[in-house]
């Protein structure tokens, strides 16, 4: 049976295509593991105490690898997403809501802030940051309460805003981000492990940038509250348009002894997967780590670029994978059940029509893409067909925001459980061979 005609996947020019672009995102996790990364990174025991802080997806994970390598004494606290925690001794773990925080999540920033206050120059801070930190720290501005966080946190991850937009607003109405962490552990030593899920790699974007310092301000935050036309209270108005919000910028003397580094990044990831398929035979070109965008139009256009391939040989030979990463985004225009990544491969599948010869996989490397505990999905050249004898309209779950739906009605869908690293959006797009040479590799 001829590969587009069965949900499964027969070699095509020896290459099992379904699992090799399994095997190429598992490749880009393993090689964002905490328990590989941290190790690398951890300072000298200090004269006096260590305190452990973090937040984020992977931050139990990464407390786990420092108690593992660290045989002076420490203690600490770091709060990560419900389901990410990992077993420790001496670090306190805490799991709360994500993408929109809660009680456990302001609970635990109020501790880790008392945790750190009072230290002294011959103190060590291990502060472990990974993607999810801005709503695993909600503690609001001085006259703002939870409830204005979660409602400010949804409209945000609706309006369609990027990431650096989102994390503007929060690092503007938040008494932890913005370097104020950092700025509670003087004058004590930062030392800063992060995973990157954000593109370029700023710091200041990864969980809102607790602990290093930000050059926007309370301006560049209202501006973007006006551009997506997001409703906040009059008290955070306020904030903003009266500048008392204001972040910690470069150059204050409280964050002199901060030192920052990056253990894992998406162009890390990209690079480990791309390996995995050059071990295969098969020709891999990055395209990027720091796509954003809505997703939907990155897929079309990854469509009308894979297509370029397939039809004209251009800009690269086929049989090869398109690989790239980001953080694409989704304005919300319907009721269903959908995540960027999924979106992205819904829109991509639409605007290939059953082009052949053409497969994709797209995944969220936390292993959870929007709110589901599903990381992405996988696209064949037959799952629109499939959809349409099952009675599914493609451009309907489309406009609907229903790509988990659409693809787990499919058995399509990628599940990973609980990753406990995040290096971002996971994109490859696997092009068979040039169309005269369709009839040859199907």
């Amino acid at each position: 049976m001829k590969p587009s005609q069965s949900k499964g996947l027969a070699e095509i020019n020896g290459v099992d295509v379904d699992r090799l672009l399994k095997d190429m995102f598992d490749a880009a996790i393993t090689t964002a593991q905490p328990a590989l990364r941290v190790p690398h990174f951890l300072p000298q025991p200090p004269r006096g105490r260590t305190i452990v802080i973090g937040a984020g997806k992977a931050s139990a994970a990464m407390a786990k690898a420092v108690e593992d390598h660290w045989t002076a004494p420490l203690e600490g606290l770091v709060v990560t997403r419900y389901g990410y925690a990992v077993a420790c001794e001496r670090i306190k773990i805490v799991e709360a809501a994500h993408p929109v925080p809660d009680a456990r999540g302001l609970e635990a920033a109020e501790r880790m802030m008392r945790l750190v206050s009072g230290l002294t120059a011959d103190d060590l801070v291990i502060c472990l940051i990974s993607g999810g930190g801005s709503s695993l720290l909600p503690l609001p501005a001085e006259g703002l309460t939870l409830q204005d966080k979660q409602e400010m946190n949804q409209a945000l991850l609706d309006s369609g805003a990027t990431i650096s937009e989102m994390n503007c607003v929060r690092r503007h109405l938040s008494r932890v981000k913005g370097g104020r962490l950092a700025a509670a552990c003087y004058p004590a030593r930062v030392v800063n492990l992060i995973i990157s899920d954000v593109p370029a790699d700023a710091a200041a974007d990864i969980a809102s940038g607790p602990t290093v310092p930000d050059t926007t301000t309370c301006a560049d935050a209202l501006a973007i509250l006006r551009r997506y036309e997001i409703c906040a209270s009059s008290v955070a108005i306020a904030l903003l348009e009266e500048g008392l919000s204001e972040s910690v910028k470069p150059g204050d003397p409280r964050l002199a002894q901060i030192e920052t580094h990056l253990i894992a990044t998406p162009q890390l990831a990209l690079e480990a997967a791309a390996l995995k398929s050059r071990d295969a035979g098969i020709d891999v070109h990055i395209l990027s780590d720091a796509i954003e965008g809505e997703a939907r139009d990155v897929g079309s256009v990854m469509a009308a670029i894979a297509m370029q391939v397939t039809r004209r040989g251009q800009p690269f030979q086929a049989p090869c994978i398109l690989l790239s990463g980001g953080e694409t985004t989704v304005t919300i225009r319907g009721d269903g059940r959908g995540g960027r990544n999924v979106e992205f491969l819904l829109s991509l599948g639409v605007a290939l029509n059953g082009e052949a010869g053409i497969y994709a996989l797209a995944g969220d490397t936390d292993g959870v893409d929007g709110v589901e505990e599903i990381a992405g999905a996988i696209l064949r050249p037959n799952t629109l067909q499939r959809a349409r004898e099952r009675g599914m309209r493609p451009t309907d779950s489309l406009q609907n925001n229903d790509a988990h739906g659409f693809f787990q009605a499919l058995g399509d869908s990628v599940t990973t459980g609980p990753t406990l690293t995040n290096v971002n959006d996971f994109r490859a797009i696997y092009i068979a061979a040039q169309r005269g040479d369709l009839s040859r590799s199907l």
